[in-house]
């Protein structure tokens, strides 16, 4: 798990403390949770950013229903581990646990069904692409909480300069603006590439394989790695263009810092921070948390994720709130998870100030210091944006065969197709 581990810490969420992991290995959360029928304390289990995500919530939970709810906070492969002993043996120490969406497919026959929550309704206000990672194996098992997704975030300073406009324009044949297409990017990428300045257009993350992917999502594929069916389609003509356009922008125009390969989300941020990019492709919470003495504070903007030919797409990083299989608290567990779904807006005004529902990211959408929710509701409801592949092999999928192979491609003269043709042996042997 130690890509998920890195895609834990761009979040800027607890990657663990000692006391936590002793938490874990004593059981934390009560051996009364899961084993009692006492509905008046309930036990979730949780990783760091989501206990900041869920105390609002709780808080008022304990004041409307009577209800304590006690959030146990684990390390992100604390609860991976914990969560994979616990269920495995049927004899979970919790009510409710929050699951990263790329566990649901591995946990999916050990949770109960929540279908009486997902009313025409509910799932209204809820993204699609959400809605059906939430179904699995007939039956929804997760309400989601929370969730993100690539935006772009650009520096104004840089394209409301008239200076900037005037040479843009004169160059390119159209006014400087916050790219829409991946021309665009290309292009507004290359003109503010300035290594002798420390400035470049953007930049481009070989440690870890999202920002690809939607990419590919962009260029119309029906999925990305595998179809709905299982079938592996990581070498079809939209992964091929994905591929070229997100390697191109480090071997081609050369618009990114050296060293692309070790890229990841942590270091990107930094670079843009600190002012080293004009554009990043990043998870839309970023934008509130530039800190006030960041190089770029106070000057950024924010659109909507670029678009291909299939128009904008994402890959949303959601988590959800599952029950486990005979809990003893089954109905109080799932009356506290329709709670978190009534109340979701609450999760906002947390240090992550992320939610699931589209009502709740529209409340503040046009209040100042909100700007990036328009543009993440607009890249989240697009019909192109889909979520990760149902296999519970993606996590080996992503550590063994995607990123290698993204680093492999960013080297001039690197074989696209070829890698990806090589992509596919490797996932095929995975999943067979």
């Amino acid at each position: 798990m130690a890509n998920g581990m890195n895609r834990r810490r761009f979040l800027g969420l607890s990657t663990g403390t000692g006391a936590a992991l002793l938490a874990a290995a004593c059981g934390a959360g009560g051996s009364g949770g899961g084993g009692s029928g006492d509905a008046t304390t309930l036990n979730v289990l949780c990783e760091g950013g989501g206990k900041a995500e869920l105390q609002p919530i709780a808080d008022a939970y304990q004041k409307s229903a009577g209800v304590t709810v006690n959030l146990v906070e684990l390390p992100y492969d604390g609860l991976f581990n914990r969560l994979t002993s616990e269920l495995a043996g049927g004899r979970a120490s919790f009510d409710i646990c929050a699951v990263d969406a790329v566990w649901l497919p591995l946990f999916a026959t050990k949770l109960a069904s929540i279908d009486q929550l997902f009313t025409d309704q509910v799932k209204a206000d809820l993204f699609p692409a959400l809605v059906k990672e939430a179904g699995t194996g007939g039956k929804f098992i997760g309400m989601p909480v929370w969730t993100n997704a690539e935006v772009l975030l650009y520096r104004k300073d840089l394209f409301e300069n008239p200076a900037e406009q005037s040479a843009f324009q004169t160059r390119y044949g159209y006014p400087l603006a916050a790219p829409k297409d991946w021309k665009q990017f290309t292009e507004v990428a290359q003109f503010f590439t300035r290594p002798d300045q420390k400035l470049y257009g953007t930049d481009v993350k070989g440690a870890v394989e999202t920002e690809w992917l939607a990419h590919v999502l962009q260029a119309g594929s029906p999925g990305v790695v595998l179809d709905d069916s299982g079938r592996v389609i990581i070498d079809n003509a939209q992964h091929l263009e994905a591929l070229t356009f997100y390697a191109d922008l480090a071997n081609k125009y050369k618009v990114n810092p050296a060293g692309p390969q070790q890229t990841d989300w942590t270091a990107a941020q930094n670079l843009f921070n600190a002012g080293g990019t004009a554009m990043t492709r990043f998870w839309a919470h970023a934008y509130r948390q530039i800190p006030k003495d960041a190089g770029v504070a106070g000057k950024v903007g924010v659109a909507p994720m670029i678009a291909g030919s299939a128009g904008i797409a994402a890959i949303p990083g959601p988590w959800y709130l599952s029950v486990p299989q005979g809990g003893a608290k089954h109905d109080a567990a799932v009356a506290f998870i329709k709670a978190c779904y009534d109340t979701n807006a609450l999760s906002l005004q947390s240090s992550l100030g992320l939610a699931a529902r589209k009502s709740a990211y529209q409340q503040y959408a046009q209040q100042t210091g909100y700007e990036s929710f328009g543009p993440l509701l607009t890249t989240l409801d697009a019909a192109a944006t889909r979520t990760r592949p149902a296999t519970p092999h993606w996590q080996k999928i992503v550590d063994g065969v995607l990123i290698p192979m993204l680093q492999k491609s960013l080297t001039p003269g690197a074989d696209y197709a070829g890698l990806l043709k090589n992509a596919r042996t490797q996932i095929e042997g995975i999943i067979k």
